[in-house]
């Protein structure tokens, strides 16, 4: 992996073993991933972009599965992370080569064109094999639905968390009573912590990290705390812009203080940082193995409600179906049942640092003795997702567009006021442009918010 940062584009286009498979191209991982089905046995064949430990963890879902259907064959194909997966996704839906099963991150799914490159979850179906809507989070479940239709089946939520460092904090005065991060709920506080964790920490570190250069991370948070303040993105209808200009000026001169109050080293590894003694890190939570493994006293908490409100950055990994002209039948009755099994058996899934979506795993003795997972659970609740349009998620268009912007006024090289400025301009042309996927804009896409 390289690093311990965990920065997925990192890790996963670091991706060893590739194979070439056809004009679309894939990886196939998994014990038994190549084997064809067999006489009498139904072929589900699932893509998904899960590498590092996340694949571990679904190879082992899997490898359940069959052990306990061996009258269905699963072939599993890892491909790379990011706009290749999707691209490759696309491909196949449109020219009627697609799997019975994908993955996707809810984001995405807007802008997936359902209804034409996704077919639409049969409900009652999912139901027979265990999975209800009464199962998830009601937001969650909605980010989902389009048009009245689910086309994503919700696996977790990945969010972006606060790391601390015990040991620091401790001697800082800085934990509570119960060993865990005292409350933090305005700016001038946030910093009054930073300042006290400064003069506890080992010379040398930053005091926090924040992925100053990185426009992914930089865009995350943003998002949760824009949100944190109640702004806005668009009207329902899709047709007028509402961000706010202030509010959003406001978030980026936090960024922006936190490195010209020195607690941040421009362009420092995060991770290794913080595994070397930094007191705070901001990262996602598949940090937790990396984290774990190298044995620190540390714990994890959602982004601090710094404007107020409890708001976290959130995206989902869910399951698809991508388009096939003749679906239905035995494939596609098992790929609900796999689904839903995967989805109901997420404890192996939560170890990877991940908040199974499946609400009932949440409740289990297991899952709440998992550390520090059962420490930020509670952002299931306050999710901060980006605006429910085609370009939008995870890599998309929106984060390419305006996290360099956020970047800039960071690392100073722009004034917070005219980002903020320039970051409303941005969303006025694409809420203006048109999906490539099928030709429509965000208002005539239908997406219900």
């Amino acid at each position: 992996m390289g690093r311990p940062d965990l920065n997925r584009r990192h890790v996963l286009g670091g991706l060893s073993g590739l194979l070439v498979a056809g004009s679309l191209g894939f990886a196939a991982l998994g014990t038994g991933a190549d084997a064809l089905a067999a006489s009498g046995r139904t072929r589900v064949r699932y893509w998904n972009l899960f590498s590092g430990g996340d694949g571990s963890n679904m190879i082992a879902m899997l490898d359940a599965f069959r052990k306990e259907h061996p009258d269905i064959a699963v072939k599993d194909s890892t491909l790379q992370w990011g706009s290749p997966f999707y691209t490759k996704l696309a491909m196949a839906a449109a020219g009627d080569r697609a799997p019975e099963l994908g993955v996707m991150h809810m984001g995405r799914v807007a802008g997936f064109s359902p209804g034409r490159l996704l077919d639409p979850w049969d409900v009652d179906l999912l139901a027979k094999y265990g999975v209800r809507e009464s199962d998830y989070n009601p937001a969650l479940w909605q980010r989902g639905v389009i048009d009245g239709k689910l086309y994503a089946l919700p696996l977790d939520i990945h969010v972006q968390l606060c790391f601390y460092r015990k040991d620091v904090l401790k001697k800082a005065g800085l934990l509570g009573d119960d060993g865990r991060m005292i409350p933090v709920t305005s700016t001038t506080e946030w910093f009054d912590v930073l300042k006290k964790a400064k003069q506890a920490q080992k010379k040398g570190l930053q005091t926090i990290g924040l992925w100053t250069n990185d426009q992914n991370f930089q865009w995350w948070f943003f998002v949760a705390f824009y949100t944190q303040l109640g702004g806005q993105w668009f009207d329902d209808a899709r047709t007028e812009v509402l961000f706010d200009t202030d509010k959003a000026t406001q978030v980026l001169e936090f960024f922006r203080q936190h490195v010209t109050d020195g607690y941040v080293i421009p362009g420092a590894p995060t991770g290794e940082q913080f595994i070397n003694g930094a007191p705070f890190t901001w990262e996602g939570n598949w940090s937790v193995p990396v984290f774990s493994a190298a044995k620190l006293d540390y714990g994890a908490t959602p982004l601090p409600p710094v404007f107020g409100r409890q708001a976290t950055h959130a995206e989902s990994h869910s399951f698809v179906l991508p388009h096939q002209a003749g679906r239905g039948g035995a494939t596609n009755e098992a790929a609900h049942e796999l689904a839903a099994y995967v989805v109901r058996h997420a404890l192996q899934w939560a170890a990877g640092g991940h908040i199974p979506a499946y609400t009932p795993t949440l409740s289990t003795a297991a899952y709440r003795k998992l550390q520090p997972q059962n420490e930020y659970v509670s952002a299931m609740d306050h999710q901060a997702t980006e605006p429910k349009v085609w370009f939008a998620g995870s890599t998309g268009i929106l984060a390419q567009d305006l996290g360099p912007l956020v970047v800039s006024s960071t690392m100073g090289s722009a004034k917070p006021a005219s980002v903020a400025q320039k970051m409303r301009n941005q969303l006025t042309k694409l809420l203006a442009s048109k999906n490539p996927m099928d030709g429509r804009t965000a208002a005539q896409g239908g997406a219900v918010a």
